[in-house]
């Protein structure tokens, strides 16, 4: 029995300092800290752990950016290592009539003069005979001689095939015979894109001969789409960009990133509070101009007295007077001459003529232009306005020109004469190459401007 007891008490007493011995160990890891809950240590490991991913992830987008930028960078850089070969430069020399006036109420006799005109162009066609180049209109008009020269510096003439005035586009086209192997099998033809499908905000490149220095390349974006620009000489609604279009840019191109042609350049609004406002004519604009002359052949000079004349008397129906009248734009046929080709043909009296072989034209010095480089007996589609029960219908008419009588080749050159300020037949006397100036001369240039004189 008293062995039994003294188990029992040794139990009891083990079971006591054990339980002291843990009451202790837990009550010194609480108070120094030593041991931590497993679930505190999970809380606590959590939020590191977004924190570096959230690092990792934002590291990775500013990586993103960074190569999106250099992607564009490289991507621009290539584009127009691409495209550059379909790019040219145009010089044309215009004929420039100086007028002056001394301060001696003198009028100094004109003087002609060949200024160069710089711009650009792009290679949008290919024959077997030559290579096709649309510019603007205002590029080439007034030509004594034109120009082109290629992406390896190669200068060749180049001839006119056709211009439409009304969009201030052109096709030119330099003859494949005339060109160097190396030069040719350099060139591209430069791929045509929907202009319809134009964004705002999309980004752009535009290339051109900007100063007349050489082709330079500028980026920007669509700023606008179908606007209206009242100073450009142009009815079509225009694309609007902030890549910089300057002197030369003039008939270059606008291009968006896969390289497509998806404008002509044309013009910039200037001014000291205007900033990154440029032009361009829309390529879907541009196509129709191509589809329609580019098959037609480069112009030739006839000598006058080949020249094809159309026998009328006609007078310009601008802007102006058209919006006032009510009347369609172009040239307004006020008598028809007897036995002419005109008489010959349908064209009827207060016709407005508005395209001639093709191509649109809005005054009687563009149509003299064109008749210029036609002869005597050749056939010609003339496009034509007819007032028709009060509204305006359009007509196709075929006109076989005649011979321009002598006695009107003389009048014609002498209208020219007088038109530029180089005649000598006003009432002043004559000095030395100068003739006095009488303000009454004035008023017989505007009465002059005013009457329907103009025969062709």
């Amino acid at each position: 029995m008293k062995k039994v007891l003294s188990v029992i008490i040794s139990a009891i007493a083990f079971g006591l300092i054990a339980g002291c011995v843990i009451v202790g160990v837990n009550y010194l890891a609480k108070e120094f800290n030593v041991l931590q809950p497993v679930s505190v240590a999970v809380e606590k490991e959590t939020p590191a752990s977004t924190e570096n991913e959230t690092t990792k992830k934002s590291s990775k987008e500013s990586n993103n950016v960074v190569e999106s930028s250099e992607s564009y960078v490289y991507g621009v850089a290539n584009l127009v290592d691409e495209v550059m070969p379909s790019v040219v430069s145009i010089t044309n020399m215009q004929k420039f009539i100086q007028n002056g006036y001394s301060l001696f109420g003198f009028r100094q006799q004109a003087r002609e003069y060949e200024v160069p005109a710089s711009g650009s162009g792009v290679i949008v066609g290919m024959t077997d005979d030559e290579v096709i180049i649309i510019t603007n209109n205002h590029v080439v008009t007034d030509s004594s001689s034109l120009s082109v020269t290629f992406n390896d510096t190669e200068t060749i003439e180049a001839a006119i095939k056709g211009v439409d005035s009304t969009k201030d586009l052109a096709i030119i086209s330099v003859a494949k015979s005339k060109m160097k192997k190396t030069t040719l099998d350099g060139l591209k033809v430069m791929p045509l894109g929907n202009s319809d499908d134009l964004k705002v905000g999309e980004p752009v490149v535009a290339i051109g001969n900007a100063l007349g220095i050489g082709q330079s390349v500028t980026t920007g974006v669509i700023s606008a789409k179908d606007r209206i620009v009242e100073e450009i000489n142009s009815t079509e609604k225009l694309i609007q960009t902030d890549a910089a279009i300057n002197p030369g840019n003039s008939g270059g191109a606008l291009l968006n990133l896969k390289g497509e042609l998806i404008g002509i350049n044309v013009a910039k609004t200037a001014g000291t509070a205007i900033e990154g406002v440029g032009y361009a004519i829309p390529a879907n604009t541009a196509q129709v101009v191509i589809d329609t002359l580019s098959s037609k052949k480069p112009r030739e000079t006839v000598p006058e007295e080949e020249q094809g004349y159309l026998g009328i008397t006609a007078k310009n129906i601008d802007t102006q007077t058209a919006e006032s009248l009510d009347m369609p734009e172009g040239i307004y046929v006020f008598r028809i001459t007897e036995d002419s080709a005109a008489a010959k043909s349908d064209l009827k009296e207060k016709d407005i003529i508005v395209a001639f072989d093709d191509q649109n034209i809005k005054t009687l010095s563009e149509l003299q232009e064109l008749l210029q480089h036609v002869r005597a007996g050749e056939t010609k589609k003339i496009k034509v306005k007819r007032l028709d029960g009060g509204t305006y219908v359009e007509k196709e008419i075929d006109v076989t020109l005649g011979n321009r009588p002598k006695e009107l080749q003389t009048e014609t050159e002498e209208a020219k004469k007088e038109d530029s300020g180089s005649s000598n037949q006003n009432s002043g006397n004559q000095l030395d190459g100068y003739e006095y100036y009488s303000p009454f001369d004035d008023f017989g240039d505007m009465f002059r401007q005013f009457g329907f004189g103009s025969m062709w």
